[in-house]
C-alpha cells in the first residue's frame, strides 16, 4: 500500500527520500572501501523507511553530526540519523531510538585514568569534537576538568597524540582502532554516556514526524521476533 501524499510530501519532497547519515559513527555506518558505497544499521533503517513510503533513495555521506546540522536549512537532506540530544529540540523531531552508541575516552597507556569519572580531575584536558551528541553529555557532566573543542572527533585523537589534552572522547567503535594500532593509547572499560540514535526530520514536519516514530516502533519490533 502506498504512504499517504502528504507523508511522502513530507519526507521525499523531490520524489526521493534524502538519508543524511554520520560517517564517524562507526557503529551505525560502514563505508565500502573499494566503492565508497555506505552500509550499516543507519542506511538499513533508511532504505527500511524508502521501501515503506514508495520511494527511491538516496544516502549522503557527511563526516559528522556537526556538517549534518549545520545543512538542516540548506535543503540538501530529508531524514537525518543522528543522535538525539534536548539541546536540538527545538530544530528537530527525534524518533525513538534505533540503537544506542557508547561514548567512552581515549587516554595514554600510562595514564592512572581507569575510568570516566576519572577525567573529571582539576587540571586534566578533555578534548571532544564540537556539536558532538556526546560533548552535550560532557558538558553537563563535568565539573573540574577543562574541555577542549576539536572540529572532528579525529582532530581530537589527533590532539591527544600530540600531547595537547589528558583524554579525547568519542564512540568506543571509533575509538579502539586508534587504541589497537598505537599501544601508547587505551580506551577505558566503562563508558560516559549511552547515545540514542534516531531518525530526526525538521520539527516544522510534523506529520514525517508522526510517522517515522510510528515506523521506527515497528521496526524494532519486527526486527526483534525471533
Amino acid at each position: 500500500m502506498a504512504a499517504p501524499e502528504n507523508i511522502v510530501a513530507e519526507l521525499a519532497p523531490t520524489g526521493t527520500i534524502r538519508a543524511a547519515v554520520n560517517t564517524s559513527n562507526a557503529a551505525l555506518v560502514r563505508i565500502d572501501e573499494r566503492t565508497g558505497t555506505p552500509a550499516g544499521p543507519s542506511v538499513d533503517l533508511a532504505n527500511a523507511v524508502a521501501a515503506e513510503i514508495g520511494c527511491p533513495i538516496s544516502v549522503l555521506k557527511y563526516r559528522s553530526a556537526a556538517a549534518i546540522l549545520a545543512s538542516a536549512d540548506l535543503n540538501e537532506w530529508d531524514i537525518a540519523l543522528i543522535a538525539a540530544d534536548p539541546s536540538r529540540m527545538d530544530r528537530f523531531a527525534f524518533s525513538p531510538p534505533y540503537a544506542f552508541a557508547t561514548a567512552t575516552y581515549l587516554v595514554p597507556a600510562r595514564s592512572d585514568v581507569r575510568y570516566a569519572a576519572d577525567v573529571d580531575v582539576s587540571g586534566r584536558r578533555i578534548a571532544t569534537a564540537r556539536d558532538a551528541a556526546y560533548t552535550k553529555e560532557i558538558e553537563r557532566r563535568v565539573k573540574n576538568a577543562t574541555i577542549v573543542y576539536a572540529e572532528s572527533p579525529s582532530a581530537a585523537v589527533d590532539m591527544l597524540k600530540a600531547g595537547d589534552c589528558d583524554a579525547a572522547a568519542g564512540l568506543r567503535q571509533s575509538l579502539e582502532p586508534a587504541a589497537l594500532h598505537d599501544p601508547a593509547f587505551r580506551t577505558l572499560a566503562d563508558a560516559f554516556s549511552e547515545i540514542p540514535q534516531t531518525v530526526a526530520v525538521l520539527n516544522t514536519r510534523k506529520t514525517a514526524a508522526v510517522f517515522l516514530a510510528n515506523f521506527v516502533e515497528d521496526y524494532l519490533k519486527k526486527r526483534s521476533l525471533p
